[in-house]
């Protein structure tokens, strides 16, 4: 298997595979791809992917979550032998009263569920054998960054917005609580204010842990911290934020966005940060074998 995150950018008469869930990531990305002159060739997860993604894509098609066969069969027919892997899911969802009737998986996907992570089904665990299947087909996943790196954290200040007074105690104190959570693949959000844990994020989201952790401190004034995983494998599950994600802090009274440098994406970065200074939210970017920012 490829090293996690060292594959390049496919030739330009290549195809190249978008295997797309939810969110503006996904529409990036393809930006990239058709930038590049690829063939660009979409397998649209059905009830997340934008339908926008059909109008740029050479070759499209609507996929089930859990139809793994379908995407194969379908990027193989394609050419594809390079694909990204990128786009939220509702992880939610796979723990509904009547999943097994909304998800019904085909063969392959119900024998890396119930057979390959049937004794650790943590996002990693899952992408990993996913990523195995596709290679075993030939089909390699290339780092869902590649073809948007202009989008990825930086280190420093990225706002006009000053950080607030404190905010400096408060990641130092957080940081490696956060990277442990990440780590142990609980989540890879925390809130923290005054050198204090207010929320964790696990399998409800960073959205839902943002409202969570606004009700728990109404007073305002926290921060969040956003990490990658200590070994993050950069060609799924990468850490991204949006436009949307500042809009949910300012209506949940966060002063502060920390995001591991490098390793995580800012959907629309130059408008998202144009945003978080209207909103007044500070966003700074940490590198992850630093204590200070």
């Amino acid at each position: 298997m490829t090293d996690a995150g060292t594959s390049t950018t496919a030739a330009a008469d290549e195809p190249v595979g978008l295997i797309a869930g939810a969110g503006r990531l996904p529409m990036l990305v393809a930006d990239g791809m058709l930038a590049g002159g690829n063939k660009l060739v979409v397998a649209a997860l059905r009830g997340f992917a934008d339908p926008k993604l059909e109008g740029l894509a050479d070759e499209f098609h609507w996929i089930g979550l859990t139809r793994m066969g379908g995407w194969i069969r379908f990027l193989r027919r394609q050419g594809v032998r390079r694909a990204v892997l990128i786009g939220s899911v509702r992880k939610g969802d796979m723990h509904c009263r009547f999943r097994l009737l909304k998800y019904i998986p085909d063969l392959r996907t119900a024998r890396i569920w119930y057979g390959k992570v049937r004794k650790d089904k943590r996002d990693n665990a899952v992408l990993l054998a996913v990523a195995d299947e596709l290679a075993m087909e030939g089909i390699e996943l290339m780092s869902s960054v590649e073809y948007c790196k202009e989008h990825l954290a930086e280190a420093g200040l990225m706002t006009r917005t000053p950080l607030p007074r404190g905010v400096e105690a408060d990641v130092e104190f957080g940081w490696r609580i956060a990277q442990a959570s990440a780590d142990l693949d609980i989540g890879q959000s925390i809130a923290v204010k005054e050198r204090d844990i207010i929320a964790v994020e696990a399998v409800e989201g960073t959205d839902a842990m943002i409202a969570r952790a606004g009700q728990l401190c109404s007073s305002g004034g926290w921060t969040l911290i956003k990490v990658a995983r200590p070994n993050q494998d950069m060609r799924f599950d990468v850490p991204t934020v949006g436009p949307q994600t500042l809009r949910n802090l300012a209506a949940a009274k966060c002063s502060c966005l920390v995001l591991q440098a490098d390793k995580t994406l800012i959907a629309d970065k130059p408008a998202t940060l144009v945003l978080a200074d209207k909103l007044k939210i500070a966003i700074i970017g940490k590198a992850a074998d630093t204590s200070q920012l």
